[in-house]
């Protein structure tokens, strides 16, 4: 087979016998030495059910890559988990971990000369991370999503059981209701089950072409994410073969795809952060303002929680994600000629896609859509003048104004909530958490949630330089730039400034004059302290705004 124009420099010729003997003391065989070099990068561990299971799927693959005469590699790399850090000191590694992952796959990947790349990820961060050290290597690749978790018998998930936590704070459920939920609500592997950031950014890339066709809605432990991953070796057989490289699939009009896709599923905002960032790696113009142009013509049709009723296991039983991306197709809402890493392009993989049931109620029809626009509004204004990204379905109402509480951290914010000192009507900011000043730019899950289980959602606002997890829910803006940290305006916010969020006009401002902004400006002193030294620090001196998508290059 061609294609080895990676692997022949570390073992092809007499030179190169040390570098063979090291291959062999690991099994290679002198067949091996003519083959195509797959690195299968997994992402398998067991400090998480995400990712739990995906060892397990990586011997899969290089069975299959093996069996259509490549020679596959596999190594893993990290994985944190967002759940069980969320909330603690612990969750400023997650942002960071998307860099990690991506680097360690290049330096793996460039340090040992492998021809191809087959990346198997769970976690939120995984998934951009595996993608982005991709789109840096631009050899024939293809990412494999490790799938679902079913949600519990009770119906129940980890957000659930975040929300309870509010619930517990008000004093509606005991501890022992509350232990109780937590359970039953997550059991087995797979990621979180919900249209939150784990299964929006699966979609995203299956919608981009970088995944194989029905890949992104699969259970983690099913028959289909069996064949999902037989399939790759065949797939990425002939991408080595025809030289189909990341920068063919992943372009400008497959990145709108993407984003198509994740508003269409009313996806998570980390989709914005994560997009940008990938397209900023493979050169491509891609910017806030991308969002608001397609989010104009795209509604959102899919039921699915958390401002919905269903799970992504129970889409999946009825078709997954393709059928609604034929229909999107069909109104001429997706790029038809995409290519994809199945070698076809997007319309040739749909062609022969069944409709969805008559009688599902999952996915809306276009012409009865959840929500005529986007819920993913990038708001400009003096609060954000480089953007701000909320997340808006319409049934917390479409405009907020209110009084500011204002707090430092996420650690004081969650103080507040649970002590019960915020009313309604309030306007929570918590700032100096985003990408600099955090430093790792904190997701805001556990108060979001105190606050839905202490029946505030639809009462409160809550703001922050932060990032949302994909399962929060309500009146929710977040990714505010400049962050507070290098003077962005959220620094000089008071208690009780008059705060506006408005989902209408895109705006987040603040009723205060120039002349008293320009005041507060100049008398503004940081003192927020970050890490000197370790990753933190490095993360912190290199991480661009979150408007850029927080990138490290």
């Amino acid at each position: 087979m061609k294609n080895r124009k990676f692997s022949k420099v570390i073992v092809d010729g007499a030179e190169q016998a040390p570098s063979r003997s090291m291959l062999r003391g690991v099994g290679f065989t002198d067949e091996d030495f003519k083959k195509p070099h797959v690195g299968i990068a997994s992402l398998g561990a067991s400090v998480t059910p995400c990712n739990m299971h995906l060892d397990d799927l990586a011997s899969i693959v290089e069975k299959s890559v093996n069996s259509y005469g490549c020679k596959g590699i596999t190594f893993n790399t990290i994985t944190v988990s967002d759940g069980i850090s969320m909330g603690t000191e612990g969750m400023k590694y997650s942002l960071v971990s998307r860099e990690v992952i991506a680097d360690s796959i290049e330096t793996v990947v460039g340090c040992l000369g492998y021809d191809g790349v087959i990346g198997i990820g769970g976690c939120d961060k995984n998934m951009p991370g595996v993608v982005m050290a991709m789109a840096r290597l631009n050899r024939p690749s293809i990412f494999v999503y490790g799938g679902s978790i079913r949600p519990s018998i009770e119906n129940t998930d980890y957000v659930t059981v975040c929300e309870k936590t509010g619930e517990f704070a008000k004093g509606s459920i005991s501890e022992d209701d509350l232990i109780a939920i937590e359970k039953i609500s997550v059991v087995g592997p797979g990621s979180c089950g919900g249209m939150y950031t784990a299964n929006t950014m699966a979609s995203a890339i299956e919608a981009m072409g970088m995944s194989l066709p029905g890949s992104s809605s699969q259970d983690a432990i099913s028959k289909a994410k069996i064949k999902d991953c037989e399939a790759t070796g065949s797939a990425i057989k002939y991408l080595l073969e025809k030289d189909i490289k990341p920068s063919d699939i992943m372009t400008k009009k497959a990145f709108e795809n993407a984003i198509t896709i994740v508003i269409a599923l009313g996806g998570s905002t980390n989709a914005v952060l994560h997009l940008l960032a990938m397209a900023h790696t493979i050169g491509v113009p891609l910017t806030l303002d991308d969002f608001t142009r397609i989010g104009k013509r795209v509604p959102v049709i899919a039921d699915i929680k958390p401002f919905g009723e269903h799970y992504m296991s129970s889409l999946n039983a009825i078709g997954g994600i393709q059928p609604m991306m034929k229909i999107l197709l069909d109104k001429g809402l997706l790029h038809p000629e995409c290519l994809t890493v199945s070698g076809k392009t997007l319309a040739q993989n749909l062609e022969n896609i069944a409709a969805y049931p008559n009688d599902q109620t999952i996915i809306r029809s276009l012409d009865s859509p959840i929500k005529d626009t986007s819920h993913l509004r990038v708001l400009y204004g003096n609060l954000a003048p480089e953007g701000a990204v909320a997340k808006i379905t319409g049934k917390e109402g479409i405009t907020f104004t209110g009084p500011a509480k204002v707090f430092d951290s996420e650690e004081e914010g969650m103080e507040a909530i649970q002590g019960r000192k915020i009313q309604k009507g309030d306007v929570i900011v918590i700032r100096f958490e985003g990408p600099k000043g955090g430093p790792g730019m904190r997701e805001m899950l556990k108060p979001t949630s105190a606050i839905m289980g202490q029946g505030l959602g639809d009462e409160v606002a809550f703001i922050t330089d932060g990032r949302f997890s994909g399962g929060t829910h309500g009146f929710v803006v977040g990714h505010i730039t400049p962050e507070a940290y290098v003077g962005g305006p959220l620094a000089i916010l008071e208690n009780g400034d008059e705060i506006t969020i408005d989902a209408q006009s895109n705006t987040l401002s603040v009723a205060l004059s120039e002349k008293e902004i320009t005041h507060r400006m100049n008398n503004l002193k940081i003192t927020k302290k970050i890490p000197t030294k370790g990753v933190l620090s490095k993360y912190s001196k290199s991480v661009q705004s979150a408007s850029l998508g927080a990138i490290t290059d």
